[in-house]
Order: C-alpha cells, then sequence, then structure tokens
C-alpha cells in the first residue's frame, strides 16, 4: 500500500466518530445511554417538507444530474429567503449557491482560498472543520480564543500584524457553536470594517440562526455595510428544519467568493439531489415549524439550565443553538469530566478540548432529547452529588 499524503498526518479522526465509539461501547455494556453529545435533531422533519421530497421524488424530471451550485429555483428561494428573513436583497444566480450541507462548503471555500502558507483566523473553541480544513488546504490556522471573560467572542485587535499580512479568511459563527453564545450588532459591523481594512474573507457560519430563544434575532452578516465586498455567509436546513441528514444548506454573498466555491465544487461534486432542492423549497417558503419547535428547545433549556443551577453551575441560559457550555467541576478537566458523565451517569457529552485548545474547562451538552430524558439526566448528575 502507498503511504498516505502528508495532510493527513496533520488531522485527527473526526471528534464525533470517537464519542459515537464510546457511546457504542457503554451501550454494549446495557447503560442506558442519553446522549446529550452530537447536536442531531430529535424531532422529525416538517410533514410539509416530506410531502414535497415525495412528489419531487416521483418526477422523473429530479432524476439527472443537478447542477453543481444549485437548480435556479432553488437559488431563487434562497434570495427570497433572505429577503423576508433579513431583508437582504441578493442576486440569486451570482450571489447564492447550493451547499451539500453547509459543512461541504465550509470545506471547499479552504480550498478556493488558502494555499500552503496562508493563515485562516479560527476562532478557539469552534466548529472543527474551521481548522481542519485550513490544514488540510495547506494553510496555517492562527486561534483566537473565544472565553467567558469575552463573551466568547474573538479580539480581532489583538492579532499581531504579522498575521494579518498572511491571513485570508476570517471564520465567525454566531449563534456560536459549541459555546451557544451571541454577538452584537456592533460587533458584526466592526467585523465588516476590520476585514475590508485588512482584505480578509468573512466566512459567517449562520447555521443556527433559526435557534433562538427569549426574543434574540440572530442577524446575517450581509444586513451590514460593506458586508457583501467580504463576506460569504453559510446557513443550513439542518437544524432549523430537523433536517440533518438531508445535507442541504446554502451560501450567499461576495459574487467573486460564490463564483470560486462553485469553481472547486463543479470539480468535487455533482450537486444536491434536485428533489432534495425542492423540498428544501418547500422549507425555506414556508417556516411556520420555527415558532413551536423553539418553544420546545425553550422548554428543554430550561429543564437542564435549572437542573445546572441546582448544583451550583452559574452559567447564563442559552439564548440561541442547541448547545450548553459547562464549565467542569473543580478538579475536572474536561475529557475527565466527560468520562464521569458517560461512565457513572451514561449520559453522553462533548469535552471542550475537542473544539480547540480554549475550550478546555468545558463540556457541551446538547437538548437534542425530550424534557423527561433531560430531567432524568439531571437527577443523574444530582445521585453521584455532581457539584459545580
Amino acid at each position: 500500500m502507498p503511504k498516505t499524503s502528508e495532510r493527513l498526518l496533520k488531522v485527527p479522526p473526526y471528534l464525533f466518530e470517537e464519542i459515537d465509539r464510546k457511546k457504542r461501547e457503554a451501550q454494549a455494556r446495557g447503560v442506558d445511554i442519553i446522549n446529550l453529545g452530537i447536536g442531531d435533531p430529535d424531532q422529525p422533519t416538517p410533514a410539509y417538507i416530506v410531502e414535497a421530497m415525495q412528489k419531487a421524488v416521483a418526477d422523473s424530471e429530479t432524476h439527472n444530474y443537478p447542477s453543481s451550485s444549485g437548480e435556479p429555483e432553488f437559488q431563487a428561494a434562497v434570495a427570497r429567503w433572505y429577503k423576508q428573513r433579513f431583508g437582504v436583497t441578493l442576486d440569486a444566480g451570482k450571489e447564492t449557491t447550493a451547499l451539500i450541507g453547509s459543512k461541504e462548503g465550509l470545506a471547499h471555500v479552504c480550498l478556493a482560498y488558502i494555499d500552503k502558507g496562508d493563515v485562516s483566523l479560527v476562532p478557539s473553541p469552534s466548529y472543527p472543520v474551521y481548522k481542519m480544513w485550513t490544514l488540510m488546504a495547506g494553510g496555517e490556522p492562527y486561534l483566537l480564543p473565544l472565553t467567558a471573560g469575552n463573551n466568547f467572542l474573538p479580539d480581532l485587535a489583538s492579532i499581531p500584524d504579522r498575521v494579518i499580512k498572511r491571513a485570508k479568511l476570517l471564520f465567525l459563527n454566531y449563534p456560536n457553536n459549541p459555546t451557544g453564545a451571541v454577538c452584537s450588532p456592533d460587533f458584526l459591523k466592526d467585523a465588516v470594517a476590520f476585514a475590508l481594512k485588512n482584505d480578509l474573507l468573512i466566512i459567517y457560519d449562520n447555521a443556527y440562526c433559526d435557534m433562538v430563544f427569549d426574543g434574540y434575532e440572530a442577524p446575517s452578516i450581509l444586513q451590514f455595510p460593506g458586508a457583501k465586498d467580504c463576506a460569504l455567509e453559510f446557513t443550513s436546513l439542518s437544524k432549523g428544519y430537523n433536517m440533518t441528514g438531508w445535507r442541504i444548506g446554502m451560501a450567499a454573498g461576495n459574487a467573486r467568493a460564490i463564483s470560486a466555491l462553485r469553481v472547486i465544487k463543479s470539480n468535487a461534486d455533482s450537486g444536491q439531489f434536485k428533489a432534495i432542492q425542492q423540498a428544501a423549497i418547500a422549507g425555506l417558503d414556508n417556516s411556520s415549524n420555527i415558532g413551536s419547535l423553539n418553544a420546545m428547545y425553550t422548554r428543554r433549556r430550561d429543564v437542564l439550565w435549572n437542573g445546572l443551577k441546582s448544583m451550583g453551575c452559574n452559567m447564563p441560559a442559552p439564548k440561541a443553538t442547541f448547545y450548553f457550555w459547562v464549565p467542569v467541576p473543580r478538579g475536572y478537566d474536561s475529557t475527565s469530566f466527560s468520562a464521569l458523565l458517560l461512565d457513572e451517569c451514561g449520559i453522553v457529552s462533548v469535552p471542550g478540548t475537542g473544539y480547540g485548545e480554549a475550550g478546555e474547562g468545558y463540556v457541551r451538552l446538547a437538548i437534542t432529547v425530550d424534557e423527561k430524558r433531560l430531567a432524568e439526566a439531571v437527577e443523574r448528575m444530582r445521585a453521584k452529588k455532581i457539584q459545580f
């Protein structure tokens, strides 16, 4: 067998594969697992989207190759959604593109922009794809620590000039995975100004924009003056529409960046199944499920938040996403506390270090089980006398 590529040596196994392995081992031992690990909604895709898919699958016109950048009807639906959701006007043909899930697009945009020696500005902790695909493209990730002291926002002013001169991409993600943090309009205005000043392309991961609570409304970076000159936003139907397995998302923003991303995609994939695009159009044109979905997640959030507070955890209630970024108790690090939760409580969590060095001292919990199981998780922790 030939030797694998050097780039492969830079990339560890994907975080959630290891978590899934440990979960299966515990289940094999007969443990009743409460899985608060991977952020995969437990609710079904709305019936009206499934019905649109069924109709489209039966239509032979959807059975041939799609365009790798998306069908014109899908691009138009993305533009309509941006106008209705954010008040942003897009040229559907030039400023949008379909993705096989936003993860695919986030990976491919690194290939479109990063050469050997180039730098990506990557928050830490963050979704692992930003760092890993910078490495696989031959670039260098420069990590921007996100801490409770700075409200889990990167300090852009602290980046050395020598780093900025080599940087091409700035990754931002709010509402944030894994911390659940949100950002203010002023932060995004400043980020746009920073990118324009330093000739950077902002890669704005807005996958959780629909998952918001307590009256909070998540913005699009494209709402802010100058953003179309320096930003590409990635969104997805995975979380707001319970469509993780469908693998459909979109990128929107700077036309030159969209064109560059399309070049990579056209040489790497043959597009998403037309029937899935038709189902996604039904979702984008009818967001009636979002309100009830967020009401459900609010109830779940309150069960877990009140339970953690009763054990001494002083973290604020998340305003968005279905993630809790929980400080570990004294005497533990993120890995040992995650192991304790699994071995002693049957609870799957994600060690914070899986999202970067700055994730040490935290575990991520996802409220992707019902209120009864969340309450049971709390009781299991109480039974083991866990105190934060």
